[in-house]
């Protein structure tokens, strides 16, 4: 309650309102409001001497020091709910009749307490559900009430399993989760079957094409000259082919 322990610091101590701020973790403007009166509601002052959060000689400390920032000894203790049912917010409240309508109709071996504690509702509600006398008994329609909300499914197991072997029934097991299981680890092993097969497959093509580029060029050298390029020089043993008739006479005026 910050709001209130500032309010009581204001009135009971000499704390700037940065200190205080800072102690009770409000915006200096809030701790202002208070001081002038002018916050939205009044508040009760709430003394956190008397709450063991801090000591008295801690706050005269920091009265005698403006820089000085308290620390608190201990946290306010959390109020928590020991008894009574279970707390459900108002907006799911109307759907409690559909989960234990589906209690009743698929866990007939649990009990009206562990109903009552996993829905948080009453026994007279839950008598009413089973015997068809509840006043809305025409509009209740069974519901998971972990669809709903109302409970979770580990909570939900848990009561089930106790009130099954209490009852010495067997807790039924889910065969088909079995049977997915294997289902799916037979797929997973397809499927890297293939993955491995086709691994394998690209890389005999590229081993393939790297000999194939190496081939060609050897190939190449083999052939005969393309039309295009360079002829053939002739062998040494070659008779020399005949000048064609005037050759040689213009030969020789060129030379002269």
């Amino acid at each position: 309650m910050p709001h209130a322990t500032a309010s009581w610091l204001v009135d009971n101590s000499a704390l700037s309102f940065e200190q205080i701020a800072d102690f009770c973790g409000l915006h200096i403007l809030e701790v202002q409001a208070i001081a002038d009166d002018t916050a939205a509601t009044k508040l009760t002052g709430r003394d956190p001497v008397a709450a063991h959060e801090v000591t008295m000689e801690e706050i005269e400390k920091a009265q005698a020091d403006p820089d000085y920032r308290m620390e608190m000894l201990r946290g306010p203790e959390q109020v928590r709910r020991t008894k009574g049912p279970r707390y459900t917010p108002v907006s799911k409240r109307q759907d409690k009749p559909d989960g234990i309508a589906w209690l009743l109709r698929n866990h007939p071996e649990i009990s009206d307490a562990q109903v009552g504690k996993l829905i948080g509702t009453t026994r007279n509600t839950i008598h009413a559900i089973r015997d068809r006398t509840h006043w809305n008994i025409v509009e209740i329609v069974p519901k998971d009430p972990v669809t709903l909300g109302l409970c979770s499914q580990r909570e939900l197991d848990a009561v089930v399993e106790k009130a099954a072997k209490k009852a010495g029934i067997e807790a039924p097991k889910d065969e088909t989760m079995e049977g997915d299981r294997e289902a799916l680890i037979e797929e997973l092993r397809n499927e890297r079957r293939v993955a491995a097969a086709e691994a394998e497959a690209a890389l005999a093509a590229e081993a393939a094409e790297a000999a194939g580029e190496t081939a060609e060029p050897a190939a190449e050298t083999e052939d005969e000259a393309t039309p295009g390029g360079w002829p053939d020089m002739p062998a040494e043993n070659t008779p020399a082919k005949q000048l064609p008739e005037g050759a040689e006479e213009l030969f020789r005026k060129k030379d002269d």
